[in-house]
């Protein structure tokens, strides 16, 4: 299927690029060759020196002339190329925004415990602290990554997913599924005016003496909070049915951890623009495999049965 990833790619690559002209002198090296070299560098696992050596490339892809490696860093780091793996970003996830339900959660990307990079920093993981960064995803109901992004490992989920909540389009009757950890009143805010609403387990709920809720706390809470509150007072076992679709996120990570190599970044990405951008990737040939392996899935769909 490697064939097929790195040819969907390619289009998506050209497509944008066409779109995206530079103004003034034409470049040596195109965008689509600088942007096809990142992509490479990142699938097999290489750094940017790496890419800038014929001896790592292949049948699948091999450019006829290659930059230095201080040329390729330099267009790698300019602000146009994560303009480009934005766009890329969109137009192979783009239809993934108006899906009526999605899905939040983060992962951690962690570094080693002893790594001198200023950006990392240590926070809470499962079983522990670690140090590091998270990406923060919000995923649809195709299991298509929409939007997303990087923070250091200390930033509050709830702070980051409000962030990402006005990123969202409006969509009529939405509903954004997540772990008790994204329950908060100014999150239930954010998302009202693209009419989406938060589903998730409420916090604090031992503390709340019968179930019933103080009703200066009902007031200060706001109105979409107080939706969520109702909804596990009268339909607990409905919400909480609705509630184990969230595990598609867990099955998202899984895969981007173990099939793309993104479980942490690697040695030579530190620093929070370097582990965006490498993230930024990750993302893109993840969703790309997604897209492969639907139109696979349509082709088999389609072939006669043989008895």
């Amino acid at each position: 299927m490697d064939r097929e990833i790195w040819t969907t790619l390619k289009l998506s690559v050209k497509r944008i690029c066409g779109r995206l002209k530079p103004k003034g002198r034409k470049p040596t090296f195109s965008n689509q060759q600088i942007a096809l070299m990142y992509f490479w560098s990142v699938w097999q696992g290489g750094c940017l020196g790496w890419a800038c050596e014929k001896v790592h490339y292949g049948d699948l892809f091999r450019p006829r002339k290659l930059p230095s490696s201080s040329q390729f860093r330099r267009r790698v780091n300019e602000e146009a190329f994560q303009k480009l793996l934005q766009a890329i970003h969109m137009d192979l996830a783009g239809a993934g925004f108006s899906s009526p339900v999605k899905y939040l959660d983060g992962k951690p990307l962690l570094v080693g415990p002893v790594s001198k990079d200023p950006d990392a920093t240590n926070g809470h993981i499962t079983g522990g602290f670690g140090k590091g960064y998270k990406l923060h995803a919000m995923v649809d109901e195709n299991r298509r990554i929409v939007i997303w992004s990087v923070m250091p490992l200390n930033v509050a989920e709830q702070s980051v997913a409000i962030e990402l909540a006005m990123q969202l389009p409006l969509t009529p009757n939405a509903l954004v599924l997540a772990d008790s950890n994204y329950d908060s009143s100014p999150l239930h805010k954010a998302l009202a005016p693209t009419d989406h609403r938060l589903l998730s387990p409420l916090k604090g709920q031992k503390r709340v003496k019968d179930g019933v809720h103080h009703p200066v706390t009902l007031r200060q809470m706001g109105a979409e909070r107080r939706e969520a509150v109702e909804v596990w007072k009268n339909h607990s076992h409905l919400a909480e049915f609705v509630l184990k679709a969230r595990n598609n996120i867990e099955s998202v990570f899984s895969v981007i951890s173990m099939a793309l190599n993104g479980g942490s970044p690697p040695p030579w990405v530190r620093r929070l623009s370097r582990v965006r951008r490498w993230a930024g990737a990750i993302i893109i040939l993840y969703n790309v495999r997604l897209k492969v392996q639907e139109q696979l899935a349509k082709l088999e769909l389609g072939k006669p049965h043989v008895a």
